[in-house]
């Protein structure tokens, strides 16, 4: 059986630090999603920095579901590849040290050819990070939304078993003209993190919009039986980026969320 693990992205309350995990906790959230470069310092998180931010994680009765650690250029992209890479690592050894499994960053596009230069730069870099993963305890996940699913399953399937992990968000992948189902049906072996996030696509503009939880055209109920066959037990992460009253709405659908 799928457990619902629900936990929330503590950037979508647009408070300071401690007062969104009280926000998190109030709404009933299990877990935070946190964003390694807006919310916390990297470089300058000594051990007694990290006991400070594990013991108001502990007030709160709060778990990292993810720490989001979003590079300028993906890893596709040779100029100042070695940097972005070293700091990818050190977030995973920081996500380590808070409890979470995962680290979540976009890949960069995937080529659909498999012999095109930057197919084959992205498969030799992420089987380093994720060999890297494999002795910290941390995966990296890239988040879908740049390309079809299928597309970036081709690529994860060529990496070594347990280097390749997905944070699945369908309303990214909604927005950009993709499929939520055709994708997730693709992933489903590789996702460690989801994302609570619903979308929709005008097709007459082609643009696509976020939208609040069950009003967009995303197929949740479709990707929590994939998932469960897949024995996830990772944590589903509400995230409303675009909200007047993103409180208001992510305590509804993490209630939702513990009802299913």
């Amino acid at each position: 059986m799928l457990r619902i693990r629900a936990a929330v992205r503590l950037a979508c309350f647009n408070q300071p630090f401690k007062k969104a995990l009280i926000t998190a906790a109030s709404i009933g959230a299990e877990a935070v999603e946190i964003d390694a470069r807006s919310e916390l310092d990297m470089r300058d998180l000594s051990d007694s920095a990290i006991r400070h931010i594990s013991k108001l994680l502990e007030d709160q009765g709060l778990a990292v579901s993810a720490l989001t650690f979003q590079t300028r250029r993906g890893y596709n992209v040779y100029a100042d590849l070695d940097r972005r890479v070293d700091a990818t690592k050190r977030a995973m050894e920081l996500a380590y040290r808070l409890g979470a499994k995962v680290v979540v960053n976009r890949f960069g596009r995937v080529p659909e050819e498999r012999t095109h230069p930057d197919f084959e730069m992205l498969r030799d870099v992420l089987t380093d990070m994720g060999e890297h993963g494999q002795r910290v305890g941390v995966s990296l996940a890239g988040r879908t939304g740049t390309e079809p699913g299928a597309t970036l399953a081709e690529l994860l399937t060529q990496l070594p078993p347990g280097c390749g992990a997905v944070d699945f968000d369908p309303a990214s992948l909604i927005m950009n003209g993709y499929s939520s189902s055709e994708s997730v049906q693709a992933l489903a072996p590789f996702i460690a993190h989801m994302h609570i996030k619903d979308g929709m696509r005008d097709i007459a503009t082609g643009r696509g919009e976020e939208v609040a939880f069950g009003n967009g055209v995303v197929d949740f109920d479709e990707i929590f039986g994939l998932l469960e066959q897949q024995q996830y037990s990772g944590y589903f992460t509400v995230d409303r980026e675009f909200s007047t009253n993103p409180k208001l709405e992510m305590a509804e659908t993490v209630e939702h969320l513990k009802r299913i």
